[in-house]
């Protein structure tokens, strides 16, 4: 080792990755007195990405993590949930989301732009002289020994902790070093724009996280900034053999996956003039994520597909889990770490299998899109909200029963 590129501090924590989950650990760990140092690949901190959609539970998050108010200025709050049926334009489901959705679960349902989100997180992170952020620094390879993590790039810079939280995403290196697992790719490809409110159809202009299901598809949008934007989303299966990538989309691919759709959704499709492609994938649940003193959170520890817009979500919950048991565990990483595991594997586990399934749900044909209209039409809000009790009742109260 080269002792000019070492770094290290005593009672430091070492993040790997500055995105949502890894800012957020960051928050959680300061909380409990720790100093911590941020690596991140990128040249400089921000987020890529369009709009997501925040449940109750990431707002019991952000509380948790002391950016709630922030957070709530910065979101637009939605009326309802609302399906329809993108071939003959019938409304499958509706679900409101109001005052009667907030005395369920306590708080709101909010659509909100990533990077609005990262920045929230990021202000309170540089509010604090707690939170050092190491930019252009790829993770390569971590050692362990003598309470003291190592971690190290592959020009050789080292930076030592005595914890490493793997916040590193989808394609984590820390994932890779102790589990080794491949991903699972779904064949799903992803296209997601950001419209101005001035090209957007007014008639879909409703203040609504809006999706419309078809024959291996879908199509969704909601207003974000105030209403001065929207998100579009479309999700299609593809005809070719996918690889785990992000890259420029093709508006003449997105047009031929929806040929079929009707004249209304259709519209979508027509609006950006830039997209961005995702093709798809997650990995099958594993139950262990500590590795002596380091951890994985958030898509390095559960990556999933996008059917029930929890991935940021659970980062966040993964966060303040974290912050939790090292709570109730005096600071002992090794055994919060075990307790934090504990909490999360089998509910993380269920996210991830779930949207899969609600993603086979949503691209139902034939007898099967018949069946899954019949069992949602007419549904009252009460079975809704009963239905996702489980997701959205999360709060950091109650985070390690």
């Amino acid at each position: 080792m080269d002792d000019q590129k070492t770094q290290g501090a005593a009672g430091t924590v070492l993040v790997a990755g500055g995105g949502i989950g890894g800012i957020a650990a960051a928050l959680a760990l300061t909380r409990r007195g720790f100093r911590v140092k941020v690596l991140e690949q990128a040249a400089q901190l921000g987020e890529i990405g369009a709009g997501i959609q925040l449940g109750p539970n990431a707002f019991a998050a952000f509380d948790a993590l002391g950016v709630g108010d922030l957070l709530r200025s910065r979101a637009v709050y939605t009326d309802e949930m609302v399906m329809h049926d993108a071939l003959d334009e019938s409304l499958v489901g509706r679900i409101p989301t109001g005052e009667a959705f907030r005395r369920r679960f306590g708080n709101p349902y909010a659509v909100i732009h990533r990077a609005d989100i990262h920045l929230s997180l990021l202000e309170a992170a540089q509010a604090t002289d707690r939170i050092e952020v190491v930019t252009s620094f790829q993770v390569d390879r971590t050692e362990q020994g003598d309470g003291v993590v190592e971690v190290r790039d592959r020009a050789g810079h080292v930076h030592r902790g005595v914890a490493l939280i793997a916040a590193d995403g989808i394609k984590s290196a820390v994932r890779q070093q102790y589990v080794g697992d491949a991903p699972r790719v779904s064949g799903h490809v992803v296209y997601r724009a950001v419209v101005d409110r001035e090209r957007f159809p007014p008639d879909l202009q409703w203040n609504a996280a809006s999706i419309w299901v078809g024959p291996n598809c879908h199509l969704v949008h909601y207003p974000l900034r105030g209403g001065e934007q929207y998100n579009v989303v479309v999700t299609f299966h593809s005809r070719d053999e996918e690889t785990w990538s992000v890259r420029q989309g093709s508006a003449e691919e997105v047009q031929s996956y929806f040929q079929d759709i009707c004249p209304k959704a259709r519209q979508l499709i027509e609006l950006p003039n830039d997209w961005k492609r995702w093709a798809t994938a997650d990995r099958e649940p594993i139950g262990e994520w500590t590795f002596g003193r380091a951890a994985l959170l958030g898509d390095a520890a559960h990556p999933t597909l996008q059917y029930l817009a929890q991935g940021a979500c659970m980062a966040l919950e993964d966060a303040v889990t974290l912050g939790e048991a090292l709570r109730v565990c005096d600071n002992d990483f090794v055994a919060a770490f075990a307790r934090y595991q504990q909490a999360r594997v089998a509910r993380t586990a269920r996210v991830v299998l779930s949207a899969r399934e609600m993603g086979r749900i949503f691209h139902a044909q034939g007898v099967e899109r018949l069946v899954r209209n019949s069992l949602w039409q007419g549904r009252d809000a009460d079975r809704f909200y009963d239905a996702m009790a489980w997701l959205y009742g999360w709060t950091a109260e109650t985070c390690l029963a």
